[in-house]
């Protein structure tokens, strides 16, 4: 039976009714003799999640992914959803004492979701770090013309795009603005990366789908143009000519909590009204 001795509650920032259920949830589990933390959702270093057994999150999917590109463990998140159904959080407000009952009973499964590492390389040499559990986006700004970008896989050259932008998506990530631009809905668990050109300016640049243990490599060969690297739709930085942006998939993993009957396929029915 799994044991839980402490656990963190991380809440949607500026949410009133985030932060008022995290209040009553570390009440709820002290009054069970359960250490509750109430952390931040960038994850304070000084609150030691690595120390943690479970972690809840009280939001939607975008504090969850804050939260798990933020963990430097494979600890179980239990993502609890305020408003609309998301693809990510497991269950709503309403099921949230409930679950946490058989979470504590050991009656639970977790899933396993990839996570990408990003390296940042600039022209001068110089490097950035960044970790994505949805997607990599490199785009022109909205005043921008068409920019090019050379993409390589494992070392080799795959093709050159000229288009408005590229996608790179896990497949947690494919069913967000990878959807959006045409690219194919993936099962979340499989090892892969989802490579999508937004609007390219030729029709036979199709999205892509690679090993997620191969190095993706993006180089921006267009000068003179606004172009962006973003991260999760959260974080992210200007790039300039010659910068080269690498993928691949990090070494710790994200471990969902799954205690509903929920699958992902039930999801995309409810959420893209396929046949419900």
């Amino acid at each position: 039976m799994t044991s839980f001795d402490r656990i963190g509650v991380v809440a949607k920032r500026e949410s009133a009714e985030a932060e008022q259920t995290a209040r009553e949830v570390t009440e709820w589990l002290e009054r069970r003799d359960i250490e509750a933390v109430l952390a931040d959702r960038a994850i304070d270093c000084g609150s030691r999640p690595e120390s943690w057994d479970l972690v809840i999150v009280l939001g939607g999917d975008g504090t969850l992914l804050s939260v798990a590109r933020a963990m430097g463990a494979a600890i179980p998140i239990l993502g609890v959803n305020l408003g609309r159904l998301g693809f990510l959080t497991e269950i709503g407000r309403h099921e949230l004492y409930p679950t946490l009952v058989e979470v504590l009973a050991g009656r639970f499964e977790t899933e396993q979701r990839s996570l990408l590492d990003v390296e940042l390389e600039r022209v001068d040499g110089s490097k950035e770090h960044f970790r994505l559990f949805n997607d990599a986006v490199i785009a022109k700004s909205a005043l921008s013309r068409i920019i090019e970008l050379t993409l390589s896989v494992e070392g080799e050259r795959v093709a050159t795009y000229r288009s408005d932008g590229l996608i790179i998506a896990t497949p947690t990530g494919s069913t967000a603005y990878n959807l959006s631009a045409g690219g194919p809905i993936v099962n979340p668990t499989l090892p892969v990366v989802v490579l999508t050109p937004i609007c390219p300016h030729t029709f036979s640049l199709r999205p892509i789908v690679v090993p997620d243990h191969n190095t993706v490599e993006v180089v921006l060969d267009t000068q003179s143009e606004e172009v962006f690297l973003t991260i999760d739709g959260q974080e992210g930085t200007k790039l300039a000519y010659r910068d080269t942006v690498r993928l691949r998939r990090a070494e710790v993993d994200v471990q969902l909590v799954k205690v509903s009957r929920r699958s992902f396929y039930d999801s995309l029915r409810y959420k893209l009204h396929w046949g419900e």
